[in-house]
This record gives structure tokens, sequence and C-alpha cells, in this order.
């Protein structure tokens, strides 16, 4: 069972259609007995680092997430999801996140060519860097779709896929059992499908 993390912020439908889609079974909860019950979790997200965060914390799952993980569940954070599993975000401002997988969350104006639309939006490939088992029967240079303003940084150790977009992005990162999709696997047809797919196997 998938547990998908509701904490109020997240693409929670999108995600649930997508893994009936693949015949697996997921629940979306915030109720920590739930969460602590399934076999791998989601952790889900969109908007603002530092309202994300927040919300996580006052729904009481911020240490549940941190147990679980840390007992070595299955943990996919997905696009503001993923940015939450590291050290810091320094969007607008300082905030601190999980500390999962070392690493910052800086803006992607500091990493691309000046001029280009941000935030970045479309359908970009992955260059695989790392392997990682989320990838298997998925091709290099794939496309998935994006949609953010910041990625990781100072993690090059974890990343396991990267794409070009005026410059290196990290797209996806992995330590141990916690991994990280910057793009949105849900939204990204049948290679995204297929990442879920290899998720829900581990």
């Amino acid at each position: 069972m998938v547990g998908i993390i509701d904490y109020g912020v997240g693409n929670l439908f999108s995600l649930r259609s997508s893994f009936a889609c693949v015949g697996e079974a997921c629940v979306v909860s915030g109720d920590p007995a739930v969460i602590r019950g399934a076999d791998r979790l989601i952790l889900p997200g969109v908007g603002a680092f530092a309202d994300a965060a927040k919300k996580l914390r006052e729904s009481g799952l911020f240490e549940v997430v941190l147990e679980e993980a840390r007992a070595g569940k299955p943990l996919m954070g997905i696009c503001l999801g993923m940015q939450l599993l590291f050290d810091r975000s320094f969007e607008y401002g300082e905030h601190r996140g999980l500390g999962l997988i070392p690493g910052q969350v800086v803006p992607i104006a500091e990493h691309i060519e000046p001029g280009l639309k941000i935030p970045h939006i479309g359908w970009n490939a992955l260059t695989f860097v790392n392997p990682s088992g989320i990838y298997r029967g998925v091709a290099e240079g794939a496309h998935v779709y994006f949609v953010h303003s910041y990625h990781a940084a100072g993690c090059r150790e974890y990343t396991t896929a990267v794409t070009e977009y005026g410059g290196t992005l990290t797209a996806s990162v992995q330590r141990d059992n916690v991994i990280g999709c910057q793009f949105h696997p849900e939204k990204s047809g049948g290679v995204g499908l297929q990442i879920l797919k290899n998720f829900a196997n581990m």
C-alpha cells in the first residue's frame, strides 16, 4: 500500500489516479497512524517551501515522515516534496527542510542562461547520473514534465538524473530508501507511470 501524505499542499487527485492506472493500491491521508501503516510513502507538494514546511509541521507529520524514512520505509518526494527532503531552502529567505538528503534548494536563475523563462515549465529529457531503481524500464533521454523555479544543489553524490534548461538542473535524487523527483511523474505520461510503478514495487 502506497500512502500519499495529505498535509494540505499537493496534487493528490492526479497521484491517486496514476497509481490506480498502474494497478497499485494507495491511500491519501493526513492521519499519522495511516501513514505509519503504509508500506511506502509519497510526499507531494506545490507552492512555496516555507509554507509547505510550516504546514507539514503543523499537521504533526514532519516527525512522522522523518521517523518512517529513518526506519527504512521507501519515501518519494515530488516537486516541492522533493525539495523538502533537503537540509534547507533559500526560497524567500532561509528555511529548514527534513534533512534526509544533504544539499540545499536554490533558484534555478543562478544556474541557467539569462533570459530564459522562469518558472521552467515543460517537457525535458532525463540524463542519468547514478543508478536508481525508479528508472527501471525507462530509457535515457525520456521526457518528463517540470514546473519549478528552484532546484536542488550541492547534492551531486545523490543525484540520479539531471536535465538541461540553459544549464544543468537536478532532476532526481536518491539516498538509500529516500527518493526525490523534481519533475511530476503523475503528469509525465507513460514514462511517469513506469516510474511510479517502479517505486510501488521497491
